[in-house]
């Protein structure tokens, strides 16, 4: 592999930050990728709107944001695995995430088919 680990980060980061962007139409105010071992980890600081963080208050808002902004995440999900697929050379195998109602944080853990780590 020709590329440096920080340079496939920042790509990485660069494609969920445009996914953000054209597939839920805004993005999040920033996004740190991290390269271990055989996963991509992604935070994603800044995900929720101003009223977003208002239904939060109540447990019923914040389950219902949380579930809502999770079948967003999943329903387009697969287009962000092909993108890390092409970008990193290997499968994706598994996808995990959640999202923190009180930072605005989402975490994001693909696993994939081999170490990349090992491979820079």
């Amino acid at each position: 592999m020709d590329k440096t680990k920080g340079v496939l980060e920042a790509e990485i980061s660069k494609v969920l930050t445009h996914w953000e962007k054209n597939y839920l139409g805004r993005g999040s105010v920033s996004v740190k990728s991290d390269i271990v071992r055989d996963m991509v980890v992604v935070v994603l600081r800044g995900v929720l709107t101003p009223a977003e963080y208002a239904v939060c208050q109540e447990k019923e808002g914040l389950l219902s944001v949380k579930k809502m902004r999770n079948s967003l995440v999943e329903s387009g999900v697969q287009e962000i695995k092909e993108a890390l697929s092409t970008i990193t050379g290997f499968e994706v195998v598994s996808f995990h995430t959640d999202l923190s109602t009180k930072t605005g944080e989402r975490v994001m853990v693909f696993r994939l088919s081999e170490d990349l780590q090992s491979k820079l």
